[in-house]
């Protein structure tokens, strides 16, 4: 269909290789994995030729509000394909589709523009057209995308992309659900699992990640830091219910879902080595904001082995820590006073046995294997040397951040 002279469809005609060429030299100049676009004269051609094809099948079909084809979507499915091929990631690709949008909404822009105000019906038809049919657009490209993923990429980094992908609300989250056979809840306990430890042989880290996925039908991906430290494995434990921790007044520990809890359980007894997590609850649409929330805490909890008491926080067991990192002179402060704990043996041992058994006397020395007079002996020496009580409010309160700080390697 042509459309009529001096139409706003006319004037987005008129300028639709203008503005495809424009696409194009964005792509090149500000996405580092489109460069090759300045030598290979081919890749050019193509991704030009898709982007006036694209212009001039909106000019056509959405006058009449007439939807995408199937031939329609298979192409661009087919340029999915293409890109995923030659080895465009995932942040790419999102950063292309952002990029597209708005290009295509300052093309319309400039065109209304150029009409001086006319063209308000033509814009609206236009606009009613463009959002449905580019979700439609959008869905294809991702199926065409995933189609190379599943191919090419072993399970457990297909695994990974899907992790990430709902951690930066990616479209394509729903594709990859669907390659690797899992379904979409709508809540989640995201769970970082920090190792400080480089585990030994990537190799075998990834079987116990697939064996750990397979198990626990989680969304799983393992981050590794610099230097020669280790990493953390982020992962996102399917919540039956809606329910998160901003609909009630405060995040109680002893809730912490049994799902969560056995694939803490399996990873770190598999891995062997000290950990420290945090899990915090979220919709699907909030998962950025929750997975900041559980590093944050992975970071302020105590480092422990799976058979030394190992378990989730929650900002309910570390605020005091939280809050404590983000203010040095406070910490400055707690660490002074840890210093004093190092003349006497055993002293940071026996005071997170104590707090860890609610102050309980039988039970934190029968866990220290020690007669009780030697626990009151020890505790009377932490209020010599410091001048707190550990029994007393002001204890729990100084003592039990010192022992978490210290145990969680901050201070290391």
């Amino acid at each position: 269909m042509l459309a009529p002279m001096g139409t706003l469809f006319a004037e987005l005609a008129r300028r639709a290789s203008t503005n495809a060429r424009r696409e194009v030299e964005a792509y090149r100049r500000e996405i580092p994995e489109f460069a090759f676009l300045e030598t290979n004269r081919r890749a050019r051609d193509e991704t030009l030729e898709y982007a006036v094809w694209l212009r001039r099948r909106t000019i056509e079909l959405s006058p009449d509000n007439t939807e995408l084809s199937a031939d329609d979507l298979d192409y661009i499915a087919a340029i999915g394909e293409l890109r995923a091929g030659a080895g465009m990631s995932l942040d790419a690709r999102q950063r292309v589709l952002r990029l597209h949008t708005a290009l295509m909404l300052r093309d319309i822009n400039e065109a209304t523009d150029a009409q001086r105000g006319g063209g308000v019906d033509e814009l609206m038809r236009m606009m009613g057209w463009f959002a449905p049919q580019g979700e439609r657009g959008i869905s294809a490209y991702s199926q065409g995308f995933v189609t190379v993923l599943r191919r090419r990429l072993p399970y457990v980094e297909q695994i990974a992309l899907l992790t990430r992908a709902l951690v930066t609300e990616d479209s394509m989250a729903a594709e990859l659900a669907t390659a690797v056979g899992m379904e979409l809840p709508e809540c989640y306990a995201v769970t970082v699992i920090r190792v400080p430890d480089r585990p030994t042989g990537d190799r075998a880290l990834e079987s116990d990640i697939e064996a750990l996925v397979k198990i626990h039908r989680a969304p799983v991906m393992w981050c590794p830091e610099g230097g020669e430290r280790g990493g953390e494995l982020i992962a996102l434990v399917p919540l039956k219910t809606g329910a998160t921790e901003t609909e009630v007044p405060y995040d109680v520990p002893d809730a912490i879902p049994e799902a969560v809890l056995d694939l803490v359980r399996d990873f770190a007894g598999t891995l062997g080595r000290p950990c420290a997590v945090g899990t915090a609850t979220a919709q699907r649409s909030e998962l950025a904001d929750a997975l900041d929330r559980a590093r944050r805490i992975s970071r302020a909890a105590p480092l422990r082995r799976a058979s030394a008491g190992l378990r989730p926080h929650t900002v309910a067991d570390v605020f005091v820590e939280l809050a404590v990192a983000d203010l040095p002179f406070a910490d400055d402060w707690l660490r002074t006073v840890a210093r004093h704990l190092e003349q006497g043996p055993d002293l940071l041992v026996t005071l997170d046995a104590y707090y860890l058994h609610d102050m309980h006397r039988g039970a934190t020395a029968a866990a220290l294997n020690v007669h009780a007079r030697t626990l009151d002996y020890r505790l009377r020496r932490v209020r010599e040397l410091t001048g707190i009580d550990p029994g007393s409010t002001h204890g729990v309160r100084a003592l039990s951040a010192i022992v978490t700080r210290r145990l969680s390697g901050a201070w290391n």
